[in-house]
Parts: structure tokens; C-alpha cells; sequence
């Protein structure tokens, strides 16, 4: 069994705190990144349609002799630009992932963005809520919404989501958002986790801190998100990073190191816009 604790969705449904993303990872690669994630002890698996990896992910859960009911798998709906999003089109669009996936439910289905600009994320939602009450789905939630997006899904669907995956991290904290989350029982989801190896790591002040509690700075970024109440889903094909990034339970940051993290706080993402986002 797996040592990382777990979250209370706002359905009831258990999330682990910790995952393993695949984002990037090709699909002839992904069964043996996900095959030793799984070996480390992660139990929760994050991929989406637009990764072109679910089949190589659903090989390693299938390899894995783990029993279905100890994972936690995620993917995402791909809305691209290409077409006007219809019911018909999300229950399609879920099947296919099920199928490459070699599922027959998945834990937590995610809008992957919101491309507000052409007004169809409300239809989407809705139509995740059938799949919610179905149980194909166990949980649905969004990705890449701000609280404007969240305000409009909760005025206009039966759905409150049970997760944001947003891009966060110590530069990128989004506070307000998290707010938002927390006054809506909406957990946070962390991707790019680590600030996508663009600096954040190789910030004294983290080395500072890891070299106090005898851990690497990304150890101490993930250690971060679990006091906060994040979910994160760290990516790595390497496997002693694997091992390394789920090794974060055995220290506490005090609160000297978490006011030295809060000031690291630059306001700027390294990912898209949602508000602008709308590529194919």
C-alpha cells in the first residue's frame, strides 16, 4: 500500500495528495515512467487526451497487479479549438480516453482549459455532471480555470468542481485563486509543481532550506504544497527523481521556512493565459 496520504474530494471520493504526472512524456515512454512510478508508491496517475499517452499509461496500471480500487487515475478533455463542443462530442471524446486508457472508469475527469472565447466550457460541464452521476466518472473538475470561469460554472450547471489543476508553484502561488477554492470546497491541483526546472530549483534561498533538513530544493517545493493543501503531480522519467519526489514525508517546514518560500512569489506565469488560450 501507498504511504501518501490522501484528500477529501468535495463528493467524498479520496485523491492522494502526491501524483505522477505524465505531461511530455511520449507514449512509448510513459508505461516505464508510470510502471516505476508505481513501484515507488504513487498511486495516482495524471494524464489527458492531448498527451497522446493514456495507452502507454493503461499498459503500466494493467502491468502494474495493483488492484483498481488503490488507483487514482486522472485525465483530461482535450476541447480543441476544432469544433463547437456538444454533449454528443464529450461522451465521445470520454469513451475514446476510457478505451486507450483500458478502463472502465476513471477517477477524475478535467476540462483541460476553459477557451472562454468560445462559450461551450458550460456545455462540457454539464455534460460531466452525467457522467458523474453515471460513475463512469467518479469525480469531474476543470483545469486551467480562474474564479471568473468558476463563478460561471457554478451559476450555470449543477456542478461544483471537485478540482482546479492550475499551474502553481513558489513563484506562481495564486493565492487569491486558492481562496476562491477554498470558500467553494474546490481542491487545489498543482501542475508544474516545480516550476518546470526554469530556475525555481536553483533559488538559494530553497538551498538554504533543503540543506538544513538534509533534502533537495524539489523535495522541499513539494513538501511546500502539501502543508498548503495542494495536490501536486510532480513529472519525471528519471528514476531516482521518481523515488526522490514522492520521499517528502519524513520532515515538517516550519514556519520560518514557509514566510522565506511566501517571498520567493514573482506573479508570473510560465505557462499560457487561460483567458487567452484557445490553440488547436
Amino acid at each position: 500500500m501507498s504511504h501518501v496520504p490522501s484528500l477529501t474530494l468535495n463528493n467524498g471520493a479520496a485523491m492522494p495528495q502526491l501524483g505522477f504526472g505524465v505531461w511530455q512524456i511520449p507514449d512509448e515512454e510513459a508505461t516505464a515512467a508510470v510502471s516505476t512510478a508505481l513501484e515507488a508508491g504513487y498511486r495516482s496517475i495524471d494524464t489527458a487526451a492531448v498527451y497522446d499517452n493514456e495507452k502507454g499509461t493503461g499498459r503500466a496500471l494493467a502491468a502494474s497487479g495493483i488492484p483498481r480500487d488503490e488507483l487514482f487515475v486522472t485525465t483530461k478533455l482535450w476541447n480543441s479549438a476544432t469544433e463547437k463542443w456538444t454533449r454528443e462530442s464529450v461522451l465521445r471524446e470520454f469513451d475514446a480516453s476510457l478505451d486507450r486508457l483500458g478502463l472502465d472508469h476513471i477517477d477524475l475527469y478535467l476540462v483541460h482549459w476553459p477557451r472562454a472565447m468560445r462559450d461551450d466550457y458550460v456545455t462540457i460541464v454539464r455534460t460531466f455532471a452525467e457522467l458523474a452521476e453515471s460513475g463512469r466518472a467518479r469525480a469531474v473538475g476543470v483545469s486551467n480555470f480562474s474564479a471568473a470561469h468558476l463563478e460561471r460554472v457554478l451559476a450555470e450547471t449543477p456542478v461544483v468542481p471537485a478540482v482546479n489543476q492550475v499551474e502553481l508553484h513558489p513563484q506562481f502561488p495564486q493565492a487569491e485563486l486558492r481562496a476562491f477554492h477554498a470558500r467553494h470546497g474546490i481542491t487545489t491541483e498543482a501542475w508544474s509543481p516545480l516550476g518546470q526546472g526554469k530556475g525555481l530549483l536553483d533559488n538559494p534561498v530553497l538551498a538554504r532550506i533543503a540543506a538544513r533538513h538534509d533534502r533537495t530544493p524539489a523535495q522541499v517545493v513539494l513538501r511546500w504544497h502539501l502543508q498548503l493543501g495542494h495536490v501536486a503531480i510532480p513529472k519525471s522519467v528519471t528514476p531516482s527523481r521518481i523515488r526522490e519526489n514522492i520521499d517528502v514525508f519524513g520532515f515538517v517546514l516550519d514556519d520560518a521556512d514557509l514566510d522565506a518560500i511566501a517571498g520567493l512569489d514573482r506573479g508570473r506565469r510560465l505557462g499560457p493565459d487561460p483567458e487567452e488560450f484557445d490553440y488547436a
